[in-house]
C-alpha cells in the first residue's frame, strides 16, 4: 500500500523508474515532489517494483495533514517506521506500539477534524478516523475477517509552534490495498498434537500442520519467517499443534539469508543447544517448509542449524525434509480422480485419460446407487452414502468382494431429501467422518479406520445449525463444515480436539470460524492445500463464483479460476499442482493448471479425490 500521489503533503515515491512504476500498475504519477532512482534488490515472488518510502512532517503543516501524512507513512517500506514517528509528539514515540495490531479496512481510513471540537481543549486537536474494517491482525500475526464500522481518534498538541500526535490507537490501520502490498500470507508449521489417539498406529509424530500468518513481505522476509515460526503457533491451532523449539528459543544472528547453493544456516540461542539429533531434525523441518513457504520463487537445498558460536547442531536436506516431514504426505499420492458415473458406478480417471474406468470392488459394478462416496487416502476403500441418503457402506477396492451391510443408518425421515447423510470423509489417520441430519439439528461422528460402532463428535458451536458438507483435512486436525442456517450456507472451520483417556478417546470441534464471510451462500468446498480450501459460492445479490481462500477467512494469492456455470460440487488435492475437478452444468469438468475448463464426462456426480 502505498502513499497516494498527491500535493497536499508534499509525498515522494522511490521508484524504480517511471516505466517499472507504470509496469506495476501505478494508477498515476505524482504531480510533485522529488523521483529518485534506487537500486534494484532481488524480489521474492509477487514482489512489487516499487518502493515507499515516508515523507517528514512539513513546516507549518495543520493538524489534518499532519495526521494524513502520518498514515501515509506508517505504509512505508521502512522496518521501524522511522519517519512515521517523526508526527509524534514525544510522549508518544515512546508509547507508541505500531505492532500491537492492524485493522485492515476496504478504502485507506478518512481523517476528518472532530466535528464537534471539546471547548476544554483549547491547546489540542482531535482527527476522527472513520472506515468500514474487514479484517484485524494480531500481534501474533494471525488474521481475523471482522466486518464493522472503523472509528477511532487522534489528538494532536503544538510542540514548539508544530502540530504533532500525542495521543494514537496503538497498532495500525491501513486499506486492503495498502495491506495486500506490504504483507504476504505465509505458513508456518508446527506439529500435530493428537494427544489421548497419539498412539493410534497412523497417528505418528511427523505430521506437520500449516498455521498461516500474514508478515511484511519486504522487511527480512527470512528472519521475520523464522521470528514467527520461533513465536509459537497462533491461538487457535496451539491446542492441538507442538513447537519442536524448546520454550524461549531465539535467533542469535542479525540477519538470515540464503547462500550460495540456497542453504539456510541458522543460529539459535542457548535453548536449542541441548537438544538431541532427532528433536534437532524436527525443528529444522519446522524451519525448512517455513523459510520455503516464504520464499517460494527459490527452493531450499539445506537448512542447518547452529549454536550461537556457528557450532553445528544438526542439518537437513531438501530430499530428507520431503521424504520424511513434507506437509502432502498425509494427503497422498493419487493418480486418479474419482465420480460416479450415469450407470451408478464409481469410476476413476488420471490427469491425461479421456475416459473413465470403473474401480474394483462392489462399488465399481453400478449395483448400489450412491449419492456420494469417499475414497480412502490409500486408494484401497471407499465409503458411499446410498442414493437416498440413509445408509452408509464401506468396501473395499478390490475385485471378489462383496458388499456388507450398511455400517450406519440415517435417524432422519426418508420424506425430507436435504435430511440424511452427508457424503463422507476420510482423513489422513485412516478414520471416517460423516454427518447425521434430521430436522433437529446434526450429528458429526466418526468411525475408526471405516469401521466398527460411529462414535460421536461434539460440536459445541454449532447448535441447532445443519451440517450440509464436511471435509477433514490430511492431518486430521482441522475439519470444513457446510453450515446451514435460516436459508444461508456458510463454510466453518473446526479444530479437532482428542480428550479422555486413552481407552475411551472423547473427540470434539471447537472454535468454528467463517472461512469466506462474504459469501452468502455456500455450495461446495474442498481442501486444495495445507491451508487452502477451494470454495463455490456466491455473495448476497450476486452471481455464482469459485475462488480459493485461506483457512484463516483471508483471499488467497493464488490464481484467479476461471468461471464454469452451475457447479454443484468441487474437489481439489491438496497436491496443488493436481487439476480442479466439479459437478458443472456440462457435465463433470477438469481444470488442469494454467488451462480453461474442460468436460471430461457429460454426466456424472460426486467428483472427489482420496480424502
Amino acid at each position: 500500500m502505498g502513499s497516494r500521489p498527491s500535493s497536499r503533503a508534499g509525498r515522494k515515491f522511490a521508484l524504480l523508474g517511471c516505466a517499472a512504476a507504470l509496469l506495476a500498475g501505478c494508477a498515476s504519477m505524482p504531480d510533485d515532489g522529488d523521483v529518485k532512482a534506487v537500486e534494484q534488490s532481488p524480489r521474492a515472488e509477487g514482489d512489487s517494483q516499487v518502493r515507499v518510502y515516508g515523507v517528514p512532517p512539513q513546516d507549518g503543516a495543520q493538524p489534518t495533514n499532519i495526521v494524513r501524512s502520518f498514515l501515509d507513512a506508517t505504509t512505508s517500506d521502512e522496518a521501524d517506521f522511522r519517519t512515521a514517528t517523526q508526527y509524534l509528539a514525544k510522549s508518544a514515540k515512546r508509547t507508541w506500539r505500531p505492532f500491537q495490531a492492524t485493522n485492515v479496512l476496504q478504502e485507506r481510513p478518512k481523517a476528518e477534524p472532530m466535528a464537534q471540537p471539546s471547548r476544554e481543549d483549547g491547546n489540542g486537536y482531535t482527527v476522527t478516523l472513520s472506515g468500514s474494517q474487514v479484517a484485524t491482525v494480531d500481534d501474533n500475526h494471525a488474521y481475523t475477517p471482522e466486518e464493522k464500522p472503523y472509528r477511532q481518534t487522534i489528538h494532536l498538541i503544538k510542540e514548539g509552534d508544530q502540530w504533532r500526535i500525542d495521543r494514537l490507537p496503538n497498532g495500525l490501520v491501513l486499506g486492503q490495498s495498502d495491506f495486500q502490498r506490504i504483507y504476504r500470507s505465509v505458513n508456518k508449521y508446527y506439529f500435530a498434537s493428537y494427544n489421548t489417539e497419539s498412539g493410534q498406529p497412523k497417528a505418528g509424530r511427523n505430521v506437520l500442520v500449516a498455521d498461516p500468518v500474514y508478515l511484511r513481505q519486504r522487511i527480512e522476509p527470512i528472519k521475520a519467517s523464522v521470528e514467527a515460526l520461533l513465536s509459537g503457533p497462533t491461538n487457535w491451532l496451539h491446542q492441538v499443534t507442538t513447537s519442536e523449539f524448546p520454550t524461549g528459543t531465539r535467533l542469535s544472528a542479525r540477519d538470515l539469508s540464503l547462500d550460495d547453493s540456497n542453504a539456510l544456516r541458522v543460529k539459535l540461542s542457548k535453548q536449542a543447544v541441548n537438544t538431541d539429533t532427532a528433536q534437532c531434525k524436527r525443528m529444522a523441518a519446522q524451519l525448512f517448509f517455513t523459510v520455503q513457504d516464504m520464499t517460494r520463487a527459490s527452493k531450499i537445498s539445506e537448512v542447518e542449524l547452529q549454536d550461537n558460536s556457528g557450532n553445528s547442531l544438526c542439518a537437513l536436506t531438501q530430499e530428507q525434509a520431503d521424504r520424511d516431514f513434507a506437509p502432502s504426505r498425509r494427503a497422498g499420492h493419487s493418480a486418479s480422480e474419482y465420480f460416479i458415473d450415469a450407470d451408478h458406478r464409481v469410476v476413476a480417471m488420471s490427469d491425461t485419460a479421456t475416459e473413465p474406468t470403473p474401480v474394483q470392488g462392489p462399488f465399481g459394478t453400478g449395483k448400489t446407487p450412491l449419492r456420494s462416496v469417499a475414497i480412502s487416502r490409500g486408494e484401497d476403500t471407499a465409503a458411499g452414502v446410498s442414493s437416498d441418503g440413509r445408509s452408509l457402506y464401506v468396501a473395499g477396492m478390490e475385485d471378489g468382494i462383496e458388499r456388507g451391510g450398511s455400517l450406519l443408518t440415517s435417524g432422519a425421515s426418508a420424506k425430507n431429501p436435504q435430511a440424511g447423510l452427508t457424503a463422507p470423509s476420510w482423513d489422513g489417520l485412516g478414520d471416517l467422518w460423516i454427518a447425521d441430519r434430521d430436522t433437529h439439528g446434526s450429528r458429526l461422528l466418526r468411525m475408526r479406520e471405516g469401521k466398527g460402532d460411529p462414535e460421536a463428535v461434539a460440536v459445541p458451536g454449532l447448535g441447532k445449525r445443519q451440517i450440509k458438507a464436511i471435509r477433514v483435512a490430511s492431518d486430521g486436525i482441522r475439519i470444513a463444515m457446510l453450515v446451514e442456517d435460516k436459508g444461508r450456507t456458510t463454510l466453518q472451520l473446526g479444530r479437532v480436539e482428542r480428550g479422555g483417556s486413552a481407552d475411551h478417546p472423547v473427540l470434539s470441534v471447537q472454535e468454528l470460524r467463517p472461512i469466506a464471510p462474504q459469501l452468502e451462500d455456500v455450495v461446495a468446498a474442498s481442501w486444495a492445500g495445507g491451508s487452502r480450501l477451494v470454495v463455490v459460492g456466491r455473495e448476497s445479490g450476486g452471481v455464482q463464483q469459485m475462488q480459493f481462500m485461506e483457512t484463516d477467512g483471508s483471499a488467497s494469492n493464488a490464481q484467479t479460476l476461471p468461471g464454469v456455470n452451475g457447479v454443484k460440487a468441487v474437489a481439489a488435492s491438496e497436491d496443488e499442482n493436481r487439476p480442479l475437478i466439479a459437478d458443472a452444468t456440462e457435465g463433470i469438468v477438469r481444470l488442469p493448471p494454467d488451462a480453461n475448463w474442460k468436460t471430461v464426462a457429460k454426466d456424472g456426480t460426486a467428483p472427489v479425490y482420496p480424502g
